[in-house]
């Protein structure tokens, strides 16, 4: 399972090592990972900044520039919004909100910190992730779910853009 890792993680790494005005792959990662002692699920979105800000600017603004000298309230309400429209969570059949904790951004990437609290049981995990789809149709999304010694991983596209986890 480790040399699976190793490998995955090979072939992704240089995807997002990419200029970040041209590019040739449009991929986001998505990473949900349960902490028990804390009963939340915690998820880090990974989406490349060029595209991110092409998004927001089409999508709220078009003078948004995504900096970090930039108006971080404002630019954070928008990415929130979008993303509550675009990556949905259920456990157990259930649809949970996540809270938006905040953004950074390092090298080309946009890293958008998000956490579901108060989730004591999971029997199955479901995600939506719908991100940047409707302005790339070439856009994928990896969701990684790592949760109760199972890890996981997705590629998502346009025409398949759920994953399920079941713990029965």
């Amino acid at each position: 399972m480790k040399s699976l890792y190793i490998i995955f993680t090979l072939l992704i790494a240089p995807l997002f090592n990419l200029d970040s005005e041209n590019h040739e792959y449009y991929v986001s990662v998505t990473e949900v990972k349960y902490v028990e002692e804390q009963q939340s699920l915690q998820i880090i979105s990974q989406v490349f900044i060029n595209d991110f800000e092409k998004l927001l600017q089409e999508r709220y603004d078009e003078n948004i520039k995504l900096a970090p000298d930039n108006d971080s309230k404002l630019i954070e309400k928008y990415m929130q919004r979008y993303l509550a429209d675009k990556l949905k969570i259920k456990v157990n059949d259930g649809d949970l909100k996540f809270k938006f904790i905040g953004k950074e951004y390092k090298d080309d990437i946009t890293y958008c910190y998000l956490e579901i609290e108060n989730v004591s049981e999971i029997k199955s995990l479901e995600v939506t992730n719908k991100i940047l789809f409707d302005i790339l149709p070439e856009q994928q999304n990896i969701v990684r779910l790592k949760l109760l010694n199972k890890n996981k991983s997705f590629l998502l596209q346009p025409d398949n853009d759920k994953c399920v986890l079941n713990f029965n």
